[in-house]
């Protein structure tokens, strides 16, 4: 039974995150984008990824420039929603907010800044039928009307044959498919990357990373589980000794500890919000314990 340990639902874009940590791969997905440039150099792109930091910040799946002149935001989803328009624009304006401290510019001035060009994508894995193109905000919260603001984000749900985009897209449908056959288990990931392997789906990747892929995979497997057989456990407890008060006390501190815990594998909010079944106030306070601690 411990060979069973269920899984979490995001471990296709936990991969996605990690693949992109590496400029080779991100170089490719930019030339899958822009197949007009040719090959790009490692050297050439810098990533700007914001990151899961213990603050109430906001950070995103992939970020990157190109030669300081085009910055690219890519968030990979398996659930479809237009709200990644307002995130798109919130990484938008966060990178740039970064990029001007970094570079020192003075956004009081009178000289227009230099800023590099933005390109916003989503890719999308899910089973929902999306029709590939453009999504923008005003078509999609103003039904069509213009607005001081206007937001557009590339829908992609595939790549060209062979692309990074289409071995990713090709990974999350094995996946899947291996998650019909397994359920939410350590086989489907054990076959899920041996599979790719041998069809030449991000089979570098997969090779030369395959005991950190599996770390990440296997690292989602059970602290649901955890949480809940401890909430049982005091639950138990409480009912034994007739204490209510003291059941709220342990299940408060349990929480706490795994919060903590999950903090400290850079886990998302989403992630522990929906792992632990907690508000994002509550979440918010215990992150600042956290920051204390």
């Amino acid at each position: 039974m411990a060979e069973s340990k269920l899984l979490k639902r995001n471990v296709k874009d936990s991969v996605f995150t990690n693949l992109f940590q590496h400029p080779k791969y991100v170089a490719q997905l930019y030339e899958a984008l822009h197949p007009e440039v040719g090959d790009v150099s490692e050297d050439r792109i810098k990533i700007v990824t914001l990151k899961n930091i213990l603050t109430d910040s906001i950070y995103n799946d992939l970020g990157f420039t190109v030669d300081g002149r085009l910055v690219v935001l890519v968030e990979a989803q398996s659930t479809w929603t237009a709200n990644i328009i307002i995130r798109g624009l919130m990484y938008l304006v966060q990178t740039y907010q970064d990029y001007i401290e970094d570079e020192q510019l003075n956004v009081y001035g009178s000289a227009k800044l230099p800023l590099p060009k933005p390109e916003l994508y989503v890719i999308y894995t899910g089973e929902r039928k999306v029709e590939k193109g453009y999504i923008t905000l005003s078509e999609e919260f103003f039904g069509g009307e213009q607005s001081a603001l206007e937001v557009r984000v590339g829908v992609i749900t595939d790549g060209e044959k062979g692309d990074i985009i289409n071995q990713y897209v090709t990974f999350t449908k094995i996946y899947t498919e291996q998650l019909k056959k397994h359920g939410r288990t350590r086989e489907a990931i054990e076959e899920t990357i041996n599979i790719c392997k041998d069809e030449n789906v991000l089979k570098e990747y997969l090779s030369k990373h395959e005991g950190e892929v599996h770390d990440i995979m296997f690292a989602l497997f059970d602290d649901e589980q955890i949480l809940n057989a401890t909430l049982r456990d005091y639950e138990k407890k409480g009912r034994e000794e007739g204490r209510e008060e003291g059941i709220g006390i342990g299940i408060f501190e349990t929480t706490k500890k795994l919060v903590f815990r999950l903090l400290g594998k850079n886990k998302s909010d989403e992630d522990i919000m929906d792992t632990l079944d907690i508000s994002r106030e509550a979440l918010m306070q215990l992150k600042a314990e956290y920051a204390k601690a």
